[in-house]
């Protein structure tokens, strides 16, 4: 068994080289790949009876891979969503083997060649004016948590920044205007990959960010827990869930949704296309690489459908008397 054939090498190759260094993906799609992994190495494993060490590339021939993604669904449950991504990951590993070692070729090809599986196609869920509003005014401003807590939400749907955005925003990250209400300001948000993008914040927000912020190091995270460490995503989960749980008991509609931060997100871009904001200002307002995804919201909203189709709508002409009836007509003829 030569070096070059160990599989271990290239999956350590493929995470700290290709993940990290080169395409410098997100977190937690590193985290992704890492679980896909995971699962599929020790399955491989078991049915080559090899350690997990030992495992040569052509271990992984595609009829193992296509009993992997067949386990996935039926034994751990897992939807079709999940299966064409945790393929997506290994073909990702093995373009990258091909492409260093071209005597793999024809592998990647077979591995490349397993399809993925057609998905029905889900519309996004958005919150309604009135469901936003209450959500907002859940929070009980007149104690420390539940103005953190405002801010949290108000955060959210100005920026439509995704959780794990929000909770890593730092106080260096904010350029706040001189005159609140007069001056423009704005975050600095990094999204998937690093990737910087500006969102403008509404007056409102500054107003609620300043006293979070006063006295504090510029280093430091701005949305903090109780015990004073940086607030992470599962805790901005978390404290979305609280809320729209309080105010489902009086708002019916928000019990037939599952809302979760990306829902607020979600929200936020809906809204704006609703405000006649352009369509690649979204993009750029939610840092959407492609236009195509931003695309969906435009498919979300049954009002704006229907106010299109109203003004495209042939209206029906009233029939007209023939000109011997009109009255006023004849009248004047004969009065010539």
């Amino acid at each position: 068994m030569t070096e070059k054939n160990r599989l271990s090498r290239w999956v350590r190759r493929f995470l700290l080289e290709h993940i990290t260094g080169e395409r410098n993906l997100a977190r937690n799609t590193q985290q992704s790949y890492r679980d896909t992994l995971c699962q599929l190495l020790p399955f491989v494993a078991r049915i080559a009876r090899k350690q997990l060490d030992r495992l040569l590339i052509d271990d992984l021939s595609a009829n193992r891979l296509r009993a992997f993604l067949q386990d996935l669904e039926e034994k751990r449950g897992c939807g079709v969503a999940t299966r064409n991504q945790r393929l997506a990951a290994i073909r990702s590993l093995a373009r990258f083997i091909g492409l260093h070692s071209p005597e793999h070729v024809q592998w990647y090809g077979e591995i490349r060649a397993i399809p993925s599986k057609k998905t029905t196609h889900t519309l996004v869920t958005y919150l309604e004016k009135d469901e936003m509003d209450a959500l907002l005014a859940a929070p009980d401003r007149g104690t420390a948590q539940g103005r953190r807590d405002y801010a949290v939400l108000l955060f959210l749907y100005n920026t439509g920044a995704r959780a794990d955005e929000v909770a890593h925003v730092q106080i260096n990250d904010l350029d706040l205007g001189q005159t609140p209400g007069r001056d423009s300001s704005s975050v600095l948000v990094h999204g998937k990959g690093n990737k910087p993008r500006r969102c403008p914040l509404w007056s409102k927000s500054v107003d609620e960010l300043l006293p979070l912020i006063k006295g504090r190091a510029a280093s430091e995270h701005v949305f903090l827990n109780r015990r004073g460490l940086p607030l992470t995503r599962f805790g901005i989960h978390a404290l979305v869930e609280r809320y729209v749980n309080a105010v489902a008991t009086r708002l019916l509609s928000l019990k037939k949704k599952r809302v979760s931060p990306h829902t607020i997100r979600h929200t936020t871009a809906t809204h704006l296309l609703r405000a006649g904001v352009d369509i690649n200002t979204i993009r750029a307002w939610l840092g959407h690489v492609s236009l195509s995804t931003t695309n969906i919201y435009a498919e979300v909203d049954l009002e704006m459908k229907a106010k299109a189709l109203a003004n495209c709508e042939v209206k029906e002409e009233k029939p007209t008397k023939p000109w011997r009836e009109d009255k006023g007509l004849m009248e004047f003829l004969h009065r010539l």
